[in-house]
Formats: structure tokens, C-alpha cells, sequence
């Protein structure tokens, strides 16, 4: 049966590879190919050069940086205390953090923008003012990373509800407890490190939906690394593609690096 099948398998995975690899060597040849100069690179030599680039891709790096802390250390821990003794929450929980989905962009940038009015207007002579002012600051927008928080929900979420699935969380918990543990070794020592594999998932999917949003941060008034692609795309095509497929070649890159951590963990795991 398996040798029956495999024909269909190669077969599935050429149309998927011309789906992704047409598309890509299209923008490649593109962004070389110059109509009288023939094949040059000059789009790929003025990336570093261009104003924005690395202010905007730091920028997405810090958000990223600070989205995935900030989402794991809420999801960790809750989706634990679903796996020991809080499973009647499991279907709230799931609805939560299944909403990003439902919800529309759009309509998502239209409640965050009308709470930021509304704030200044009647907060303005409360300490929280100042509040609304900082989590706008353009260095470090921290409203973007609250919402991307709760973007990144469903996501993290199934990726670690999958992780946890595999393992025997309360198992693991009672016996570093046994041994002497309070709850917060218990669960740093012995249920994270069964979580690599779920946590580098999550961490993923986090950071490549940073890199790639485009919608809440132009709205706001933000200039992250995707933003700055649009932007710089009114004034140079071939440039903003030639990032674009950098972009795309470095987010393969580090899921072709995630799925060898996530292997070695689980050779490492069951030689042990």
C-alpha cells in the first residue's frame, strides 16, 4: 500500500513545490533581471543601504521579541492548569482564544483606535494619561505588542495544547512536587523542558506573524518591517520585492533550523 501510494505522494508534493517555487522565482528573476542592463543585483546591494530598513526591522525584531515573552508566559501557565485539574475552562478557553480568528482585522484596529481616543479625552487629568501616551510611543509601541498578543492566541495555544497532549503533565508535576519542588520549579524543571519542541512552535508562528502584519500597525501609525516594504514599494518595485523574498528566504530559514532543534530534542529524548 505504501509503495501504491507513493507515486501520489511525489506527485502532491510537485504541485506543492511549483505552487511555492514558480511564484518565488518569478519575483527572483524580477528583481535581477533589468530591462538594458541585463542580470544585476543592484536591488539586493541597495537593501541595507535604503533609509528604514534597519530601524524598521529592529523595530519588528523588538516586537517580536517582546509579543512571544509576553504570549508564553500567559499560555504556559494556563494551559497547564487546564492539563491538572481546570478542565471544565478547556471550551472557554479554546473560544478566547479561537476569537483573533473570527474577528476582522479591521474591525479589531477599529476598537483599539477608538479606546486610544477615548482615553486622552477622559483620562487626561489622571495618572493614567500618561499611560496612553507611552504605550504610543513610536520607539517602542507597546499597543502593538498587546495586540499582537492577541493575535498570536490561537496559535500558541494549539501549538502548546498539542505539546502538552503528548506528554503526562501530571505525572511529571506530582513528582517534582514529591521531590520537593514549589509550583513554579515544578514547572520550569520538569514540564518545560518536555515542551521544547511546543515552545519553539509557538515561538515560530509568533514571530512570523510579527514579521508579516501589516494591517494593525499601518493603521496605528507604525512603521514595522512590513509597513516599511509598502512604503518603500511606492518608490522602488524591485527593491520592495527584493526584501520580500529576503524576508521569505530568512523566515524558511529559521524553520528549516526550528525543525532541526525540534528533531534533535526528539532523538535526544528517546535515546534517553
Amino acid at each position: 500500500m505504501a509503495r501504491r501510494l507513493s507515486p501520489w505522494r511525489w506527485a502532491v508534493l510537485g504541485l506543492a513545490a511549483l505552487y511555492f517555487l514558480v511564484p518565488l522565482a518569478a519575483s527572483v528573476v524580477f528583481t535581477v533581471d533589468v530591462p538594458g542592463q541585463g542580470v544585476t543585483f543592484d536591488a539586493y546591494a541597495q537593501i541595507f543601504s535604503t533609509a528604514g530598513f534597519g530601524s524598521s526591522l529592529l523595530l519588528s525584531l523588538e516586537l517580536a521579541a517582546a509579543t512571544i515573552a509576553v504570549v508564553l508566559l500567559l499560555m504556559v501557565p494556563a494551559t497547564v492548569a487546564l492539563r491538572l485539574g481546570a478542565a471544565r475552562l478547556r471550551p472557554v478557553v479554546e473560544v478566547v482564544c479561537s476569537l483573533p480568528l473570527v474577528v476582522p482585522p479591521i474591525a479589531f484596529v477599529a476598537g483599539i483606535v477608538t479606546v486610544l481616543k477615548w482615553g486622552p479625552d477622559h483620562l487626561s487629568r489622571t495618572p493614567l494619561f500618561q499611560t496612553f501616551v507611552a504605550i504610543q510611543n513610536p520607539s517602542f509601541p507597546v499597543v502593538l505588542v498587546l495586540a499582537y498578543v492577541v493575535m498570536a492566541l490561537p496559535f500558541v495555544y494549539r501549538a502548546l495544547d498539542a505539546g502538552l497532549r503528548a506528554i503526562d503533565v501530571r505525572t511529571l508535576v506530582e513528582a517534582a512536587r514529591s521531590c520537593g519542588a514549589g509550583w513554579p520549579q515544578a514547572l520550569v524543571r520538569a514540564v518545560l523542558p518536555n515542551l521544547r519542541g511546543a515552545l519553539l512552535n509557538a515561538s515560530f508562528l509568533t514571530l512570523a506573524l510579527v514579521l508579516g502584519e501589516f494591517t494593525v500597525a499601518q493603521l496605528l501609525g507604525f512603521q514595522p518591517f512590513a509597513v516599511w516594504i509598502v512604503t518603500v514599494s511606492g518608490s522602488n518595485a524591485q527593491l520592495s520585492v527584493a526584501v520580500s523574498v529576503l524576508s521569505l528566504l530568512v523566515t524558511w530559514v529559521l524553520l528549516l533550523a526550528l525543525a532541526g532543534v525540534g528533531g534533535r530534542s526528539r532523538t535526544t529524548a528517546s535515546r534517553g
